[in-house]
């Protein structure tokens, strides 16, 4: 089971028809949409600020989500799917973008609807990624405009991680 702990009397909220694999971890100050997906050893410490998640989100396994002491909460859209690996850190990310594995986005930076933030990309503190964006390297600059092969994988993934959550509620 999951270990979701209440801190400072503020348990996390899990909606509806989520997947929590065991070693996922939630704490604190956290609303979880419904339908999502929190992975293994997945880190959700909502300790210093909130962290809110929109419904048929995933976060893969090792993703650390955090934020900064009455400075940055962290807020996920709906359909977004977080790369194994990410670090997601007091920062906005709207509907329908794929993160990729290790991508690191970090305080106040701001990530539009229907974006992906290539794997090992760091989003700079501040950065605003505009609406149909793709992001890559280190620091993260646009080298594409999102196209409709794109903007389907980000739709399938969302799907997909909820099969595979049902995988491991059926008992495998």
């Amino acid at each position: 089971m999951a270990i979701i702990r209440p801190l400072r009397g503020i348990t996390p909220q899990i909606g509806k028809e989520c997947f929590l694999a065991e070693t996922a971890t939630l704490i604190g100050e956290i609303i979880l949409g419904d339908h999502c997906t929190v992975w293994y050893n997945a880190v959700l410490r909502g300790d210093v600020n909130f962290i809110t998640v929109g419904n048929n989100t995933n976060i893969q396994d090792g993703c650390v989500i955090h934020g900064t002491y009455k400075f940055a909460s962290t807020t996920l859209g709906n359909d977004v799917s977080i790369g194994h690996n990410a670090i997601i850190h007091g920062c906005t990310i709207h509907d329908r973008v794929l993160v990729g594995m290790g991508a690191i986005i970090m305080d106040n930076a701001i990530i539009e609807s229907d974006c992906v933030i290539a794997a090992g990309a760091v989003v700079l503190p501040g950065t605003i990624v505009q609406e149909g964006s793709v992001y890559a390297g280190v620091p993260a600059k646009r080298v594409k405009d999102m196209d409709e092969n794109l903007l389907s994988v980000i739709k399938r993934t969302a799907v997909n991680y909820q099969k595979y959550a049902s995988w491991y509620q059926d008992g495998g």
